[in-house]
């Protein structure tokens, strides 16, 4: 869930249904699925979303994952595994996109898209999608959940600390990223960087102690918020998300 290089324009385009054959797609996510089974204990799961279901793999234990983080890396970047994990506020802001929002022909980039459950939604309701995370690992699986879920849209790597892409977005989602004090300032000035004039950022947060300070920074950068609280049921427990939506203060009439 953290946001690798600034390298965007570098994303792979991942592609289903015609005029691919069904055949040469089975294949190829079988080729995906075996790659991943040897490096990784996987699991897939189900969610609905607006009426439609969507499938999802991710890593079994992301706990395992952190034996495979060294001292010399995690002292350059602090990088802990959470893009494993599908967190509660991906969940809510999946529903929020399939059920609240016209997506239909927009650009969008996901910040920290991990697995790429917010992305591949989006994508589903016709945007076109650039699904970003720091983590090189978290983008194949992004690239097999696309192609599993049907959907066309690209990755890349991006670092929220030095964001050079010169491209812009109309929208901007990012869901969980509000859990380290250091990201607060960079995930702010990346959301100034990539939004449009008149582009729209929701972010999805399961009511941080952390979302308050962002709150503070986004408004100093000119931005006004909007936010709704909802609940999703997650395992046995029910989970309050916030949704804030971000637009520069000189776009509202």
């Amino acid at each position: 869930m953290t946001g690798g290089r600034s390298m965007v324009t570098s994303g792979r385009r991942v592609r289903s249904g015609p005029p691919e054959p069904a055949d040469r797609i089975e294949e190829e996510l079988q080729r995906l699925h075996d790659e991943l089974g040897a490096e990784y204990d996987l699991q897939e799961t189900t969610y609905s979303f607006g009426g439609s279901e969507f499938r999802f793999l991710s890593v079994l234990d992301s706990y395992a994952l952190l034996d495979r983080i060294s001292p010399e890396e995690f002292v350059k970047d602090e990088q802990m595994p959470y893009w494993a994990e599908i967190w509660p506020a991906s969940v809510t802001l999946s529903r929020i996109i399939m059920e609240d929002l016209d997506l239909s022909g927009k650009s969008v980039i996901e910040l920290g898209a991990g697995v790429g459950m917010s992305s591949i939604a989006a994508a589903s309701m016709g945007a076109q999608v650039l699904a970003t995370d720091y983590s090189a690992e978290a983008l194949r699986f992004v690239v097999y959940n696309a192609l599993s879920n049907g959907v066309a849209l690209e990755t890349g790597s991006l670092d929220w600390r030095m964001v050079t892409c010169r491209e812009r977005f109309d929208v901007l989602l990012a869901a969980d990223v509000l859990y380290e004090r250091v990201n607060l300032l960079p995930i702010v000035m990346a959301i100034d960087k990539l939004l449009k004039p008149g582009g729209t950022a929701y972010v999805a947060d399961p009511r941080r102690r952390l979302a308050e300070q962002f709150l503070e920074l986004i408004d100093e950068n000119g931005f006004v918020v909007a936010s709704s609280e909802t609940y999703d049921p997650v395992a046995p427990q029910t989970v309050a998300v916030t949704i804030y939506r971000l637009e520069r203060s000189g776009d509202i009439q």
